[in-house]
């Protein structure tokens, strides 16, 4: 079977676990896919709810439980969900806890995807693969390593530990851009509404040499569409969060 590849825009979101990375990146998402962009999404946390705002609050299916359940005879089909405005949703998934490697599991899953041709029968304009960042091992450094993502933006907030985990994701990617891999963009500040949080954050990207791509102050409409099992452009479409995103957007586009 041949299939016609296509230039495909692939981004990396990484943050730390809590931080609102899925939030941010499926709100992200929602916003191209109204621009009328075919996005995928890819989710590569164990948690595997990357995706849940994007189907109606629902969680599909994982690659590794499908592969484990359906072996060889797995498609397409029992891995890539249709959600909201056409987003093709996809959760890598994880290992039973305590048992196996959770970075293997994103591999496996990258691997399933290949193999089965999805990027050519989907035809997506913009991948994104939502990546958990507390660690940067070889699996979760998948798509930053192994040419799956050209460019990386960090979301964190003003908290200590966020930055850290911002300044170890901006050093992973440091040390493979030497080889020609990912890039990094710049931090999405997701705003915890810590004192002087602008201040402390702006410093921190001065450090780590990147800069602040977008701020995304804390609002009420996020967390009533993440109750409803959406995003704010399905669920409180009036927001004025719609425009903030629709700003990263028009960011990450250019």
């Amino acid at each position: 079977m041949s299939l016609e590849k296509k230039e495909i825009r692939k981004i990396a979101i990484y943050g730390k676990g809590g931080i609102g990375k899925s939030t941010t990146t499926s709100n992200l998402s929602a916003a191209l896919a109204c621009k009328g962009y075919k996005v995928m999404q890819i989710g590569c946390d164990p948690k595997s709810d990357s995706t849940k705002n994007l189907m109606k609050g629902k969680r599909i299916p994982t690659v590794l439980e499908q592969i484990k359940e359906k072996g060889d005879e797995l498609t397409l089909e029992d891995i890539v969900f249709e959600g909201f405005a056409g987003v093709l949703c996809v959760e890598a998934g994880g290992p039973t806890p305590g048992v196996g490697c959770a970075g293997r599991g994103i591999i496996s899953a990258f691997e399933k995807l290949e193999a089965l041709h999805a990027f050519e029968v989907y035809q997506p304009d913009i991948v994104i693969y939502d990546v958990l960042g507390d660690v940067v091992c070889g699996g979760f450094a998948m798509p930053i390593r192994g040419g799956y993502a050209e460019d990386v933006y960090v979301v964190s907030s003003g908290e200590m530990m966020s930055l850290y985990a911002a300044n170890n994701i901006a050093s992973a990617i440091r040390g493979f851009g030497k080889r020609g891999y990912a890039k990094l963009r710049g931090l999405i500040l997701n705003a915890k509404n810590i004192e002087n949080e602008q201040e402390i954050v702006a410093k921190a990207v001065e450090e780590i040499g990147t800069e602040i791509t977008q701020y995304i102050p804390r609002c009420k409409d996020i967390q009533t569409a993440e109750a409803g099992g959406g995003t704010v452009f399905e669920v409180v479409q009036d927001s004025i969060m719609c425009e903030t995103y629709n700003a990263l957007a028009d960011k990450i586009l250019a």
